[in-house]
């Protein structure tokens, strides 16, 4: 793994245009941003940005000219932004589309000088809000996700999905796109080993937009290393030290019992046949299907994880927005043909919401030298020292292994340049042994 001797000294702002809404006209600020962060998260359907900015221009007569009154900002304009970290290979953060003007806010008049913040959205973000779903779709739920994103919200850029094993047939309804397709991640399963474990994600990087399988995240290949020491400088074989960390949480127990991670009880109602089914969910049945980050997915006391702790609730929607047109759906009334669910609740629901759980059940939060290649859903190794007393520490081996990247903030000034990163994973240590 090379070697990238990322550094915190100060990024380059090489670009910051923004161009008027009536006009056309453009102007640069890069010299006016005091402060930029850009911000990527799984469990964000858009990217957002936010800048500081301090002006100080004049016109000729040396009257105060401020950019939000000449340009003038007022609301979706479009930018070019191309910021590069301080690193020796200068990674850049630059969206093909731009970013465009969310709104100001906390302006600092002055009469010399004026201050305040810019906050920035996706093309998407404000697409979404200008658009619905109305059809019926019926068939795959991956199928059905690339045709809204591509059709109904019209994004241009590109559209990264996983290929899921069931098919659901269901009504827009008026929903927003990205409304629409966060509820379809939830029903979701993975084509690839068999759909055994289900839950999808939806989020934007500035790649374009993701609808990934929990599992085939946590089944990536790590792209950076990272180790925090104390030593100040970084082996060979790691990217970066770290310069700070925190543990958000390593697990609680009350919460994870509440929300009945590791064995619940599910009741499925079938008011079709007056009937009913119990299916119960054990953690332990699932170890060794799920693509775990670390070898120890289970870490609890067996003795709290053998009785249910939470009890579902499922009507089973037999007959409900059955497949074909009125014409097919009939004929098959009239042969006779039984009714099947629409949502296959008894294999899905359950393993998807428990998996929504685990996916957050170490949480770490660090803060590297600005790296801008890092993105959201990228998968990344960390080592931490153990605790003890010896003067050079060893790697904690629960602690260290693979994380997924679930929140990122790239923050750049004139002075210096990180990046922080909100770290997940469901399981501790690492695998394949220490």
């Amino acid at each position: 793994m090379a070697n990238q001797n990322p550094s915190t000294g100060a990024g380059n702002i090489t670009k910051f245009e923004i161009t008027s809404n009536k006009g056309g006209k453009s102007i640069d600020i890069s010299g006016g941003v005091q402060e930029y962060r850009y911000y990527e998260s799984v469990m964000s359907n858009h990217i957002t940005a936010t800048a500081t900015y301090l002006e100080t221009g004049n016109d000729q007569d040396g009257a105060s000219k401020g950019v939000l009154d000449d340009l003038p900002i007022r609301g979706g304009e479009k930018t070019q932004i191309q910021v590069n970290d301080a690193s020796q290979e200068q990674n850049r953060i630059e969206l093909p589309n731009g970013l465009y003007v969310n709104r100001i806010r906390n302006a600092i008049p002055g009469t010399q000088q004026e201050m305040y913040y810019i906050d920035f959205a996706s093309k998407e973000y404000f697409l979404n809000e200008q658009s619905r779903v109305l059809k019926r779709y019926e068939g795959k739920i991956s199928d059905n996700v690339d045709t809204i994103l591509r059709d109904v919200l019209k994004t241009t850029g590109q559209v990264d999905i996983d290929e899921t094993s069931i098919e659901y047939n269901f009504y827009g309804n008026n929903r927003k796109p990205f409304y629409i397709v966060t509820w379809l991640a939830s029903k979701s399963v993975p084509k690839k080993g068999q759909g055994k474990i289900g839950g999808f994600l939806f989020f934007q990087t500035r790649d374009g937009l993701f609808f990934k399988s929990i599992d085939e995240l946590f089944g990536q290949e790590s792209t950076k290393k990272f180790i925090y020491n104390n030593t100040g400088e970084t082996p060979a074989e790691y990217d970066a030290n770290i310069v700070s960390y925190s543990i958000g949480s390593d697990i609680e127990l009350d919460q994870q019992l509440i929300m009945g991670a590791y064995n619940n009880r599910s009741i499925f109602f079938d008011v079709f046949n007056f009937d009913y089914k119990e299916i119960k969910f054990d953690i332990e049945e699932q170890e060794g299907e799920a693509e775990t980050a670390g070898k120890d997915y289970i870490n609890v006391n067996k003795e709290f994880i053998n009785n249910p702790s939470r009890v579902f609730n499922h009507l089973m929607d037999y007959g409900v927005n059955p497949r074909g047109s009125g014409d097919e759906q009939l004929s098959n009334y009239k042969q006779g043909t039984d009714p099947i669910p629409n949502f296959d609740a008894q294999q899905t629901m359950v393993q998807t919401i428990m998996r929504y759980n685990q996916m957050f059940t170490v949480q770490t939060n660090i803060v590297i030298p600005g790296d801008f290649s890092i993105k959201a859903g990228d998968i990344v190794e960390c080592d931490f020292p153990d605790v003890e007393s010896k003067k050079e520490r060893d790697k904690n081996k629960q602690t260290g292994g693979k994380y997924m990247v679930a929140h990122v903030c790239h923050r750049v000034t004139p002075e210096e340049t990180f990046t922080s990163l909100g770290l997940v994973r469901d399981s501790f240590g690492k695998k394949g042994g220490f």
